[in-house]
């Protein structure tokens, strides 16, 4: 087959966990959420890759089986949804390893994937990378490649690539999906950008990327389709908060058809396959400063399979 690809990525975590307090305990909206989604994927004939967080994990353990039972890949979110920057190194090695054979063993399946709580590798955190091959994995997909207040790597490569150890060891990074304009990468296809821009923004960039020969990377979290949530949470949540994590909840499910039957899917795990062997290396861990390099061309040469 000759057809363009992207990847789409599930973030299974639970939301007042996740976002409003990491003490709060994980509820049962998840699992009904997540199986919202693998219904719609089962729909359209979508593979995807799930970054499912230790804590879901372990207070419900089916759910991983459940997935893997759908045919999806299986990778990890970390264990606590805490800023994985802001952990002790000792800390990050603990949680990583936890999480990751929680769901080695859940679903009997190897997890080569990992994906940092809110994208928190920063460009102060790059040498964390390091600690993925050290587990096993074969691939990232924390890196945004965008300025934000709270995460993102402005300089980073929009393109999937090659990240080379101090060990010289490899490890493949899936940026999330942006679109140049006007010298600056913006972010699309993915949660508050899926749900707050219309649909066009997410085809445009996906577009985009398809006429630049890479996969884009889309993802998005089961509770983007639970419209019902704020009006029934227990917590309290503070105005603006509420309204950024609600707005357009119910555009979702729509859209998210509208992508399934729009553009091919496939996981990050044939994504390797494929792409592994064409990619340059975009960042050496073993340089200081540690930091992109913008002269090499390290983009893969066609995304298409």
């Amino acid at each position: 087959m000759t057809d363009s690809f992207h990847l789409l990525t599930i973030d299974v975590e639970d939301w007042p966990q996740s976002t409003l307090n990491h003490s709060l305990p994980i509820s049962g909206r998840v699992v009904a959420n997540t199986h919202a989604v693998l219904e719609l994927l089962e729909e359209a004939n979508v593979r995807a890759t799930f970054f499912v967080l230790g804590k879901v994990a372990e207070i419900h353990p089916q759910l991983s089986g459940d997935i893997v039972a759908r045919g999806h890949e299986i990778g990890t979110h970390g264990y606590s949804h805490e800023s994985a920057e802001k952990m002790p190194l000792s800390r990050f090695r603990e949680e990583l390893h936890k999480s990751v054979d929680l769901l080695r063993q859940q679903t009997g399946q190897p997890v080569i994937g990992h994906r940092a709580a809110d994208f928190s590798i920063s460009q102060r955190s790059l040498h964390l990378l390091e600690c993925l091959v050290d587990e096993g994995l074969a691939y990232d997909s924390s890196i945004f490649p965008i300025r934000h207040p709270r995460y993102g790597i402005p300089r980073a490569r929009r393109h999937p690539h090659l990240i080379r150890c101090a060990s010289g060891r490899t490890l493949i990074e899936f940026p999330l999906s942006t679109i140049r304009v006007a010298k600056i990468a913006l972010p699309a296809a993915g949660v508050g950008y899926f749900r707050l821009f219309p649909f066009w923004w997410t085809r445009l960039t996906l577009r985009a990327l398809e006429r630049e020969g890479s996969p884009g990377t889309c993802y998005l979290h089961p509770y983007e389709l639970d419209f019902t949530e704020m009006d029934e949470i227990q917590y309290r949540v503070p105005t603006l908060l509420r309204w950024s994590q609600s707005a357009n909840r119910r555009s979702v499910r729509s859209k998210l058809q509208r992508l399934l039957s729009t553009f091919r899917f496939i996981t990050m795990s044939v994504a390797c396959d494929f792409l592994g062997p064409q990619m340059g290396v975009g960042l050496e861990l073993a340089k200081a400063p540690l930091t992109y390099e913008l002269s090499a061309n390290v983009r893969p040469r066609g995304a298409r399979i």
